[in-house]
């Protein structure tokens, strides 16, 4: 079955200029670099966003002006989670009212609540707003896992909540989940290089950071496997498997940034903490691009 937003979420960077203020050109022009090649939807202000260094108003801002260029010829959804359910909630209702097509909503991080209180934090949200409602779960960044039972019961719950990102590189996690959870509930990898197992086990499709360059690539991987050949799948595959690990180098997005530098799309600032790959990790990832036959675009 098709997923509501398709096979391909790009979890999009967020393009900063040198003063690192928000560089909404360079943001219109990756917008349409993703619509041309293989992105359903757009994840707007996620982590890969850098959405812990973005205000709400700068959210804000970025979601209208990509609401704006995009005119409907894909699906938007924004990152509204927080570690505060009051925030959260917030978010969520302010994100109905910039009409984007669904929020994504994180495990509440640093705080570390019980699998009890995940289901109060989730259920106030999903009672906040009507619009469909992706849980994230990524243990590495929150500090918590949500647990395949707390997902199943959510998901039976509260028909708004419809998918769910899989980040806890746990396919044991994703397949107990399959088998559990509601068959509406959409399960999409939340690890590039674990796409094609995830779908294996029951997964729709990926929530994306490799797809901000090999967008095609993965989509024909997708559409592969659910075609029935399997032997092309794990070709695009094994052929894709050096980038989507050498884009983990260091901390997402940093490497993401840095490939779209390379290819010519935005420049590769980042707000601190985070900083740019030094000259020696830039040469690698080049490397690996090139061994894949990633194609560099000129830059203006």
């Amino acid at each position: 079955m098709d997923a509501s937003f398709g096979r391909i979420l790009t979890a999009m960077v967020t393009p900063f200029k040198s003063d690192l203020s928000i560089d909404f050109e360079s943001t219109e022009k990756l917008i349409h670099y993703l619509i041309d090649h293989g992105t359903d939807t757009i994840v707007v202000a996620g982590t890969t966003g850098e959405s812990p260094t973005l205000s709400h108003e700068e959210e804000r801002q970025l979601c209208k002006f990509v609401k704006n260029v995009v005119k409907n010829k894909v699906k938007i959804v924004l990152g509204a989670g927080s570690n505060s359910t009051q925030t959260a909630v917030d978010s969520s209702k302010e994100a109905e009212k910039l009409g984007v097509d669904g929020i994504l909503s994180v495990v509440p991080y640093y705080n570390k609540p019980s699998q009890d209180g995940l289901l109060e934090h989730f259920g106030q949200i999903a009672k906040s707003t009507s619009l469909p409602i992706i849980l994230y779960n990524i243990p590495g960044r929150t500090g918590i896992n949500m647990l395949p039972e707390t997902t199943s019961e959510l998901a039976s719950k509260y028909q708004n909540i419809i998918g769910y990102k899989d980040a806890t590189g746990d396919l044991d996690s994703t397949s107990h989940l399959y088998r559990i959870a509601p068959k509406s509930l959409l399960i999409y990898s939340g690890d590039d290089s674990l796409t094609l197992p995830m779908l294996s086990v029951g997964a729709v499709g990926v929530i994306s950071v490799a797809s901000h360059i090999v967008g095609n690539e993965m989509t024909d991987m997708i559409n592969s496997f659910f075609e029935g050949k399997i032997e092309l799948a794990k070709e695009i595959h094994t052929k894709l498997f050096p980038l989507f690990k050498a884009l983990f180098k260091a901390p997402n997005p940093t490497c993401i940034k840095a490939a779209l530098e390379i290819k010519g799309i935005c420049k590769s600032y980042l707000r601190p903490p985070l900083v740019k790959l030094n000259e020696k990790q830039m040469n690698e990832l080049k490397q690996v691009m090139n061994n894949i036959g990633v194609k560099q675009l000129t830059t203006k």
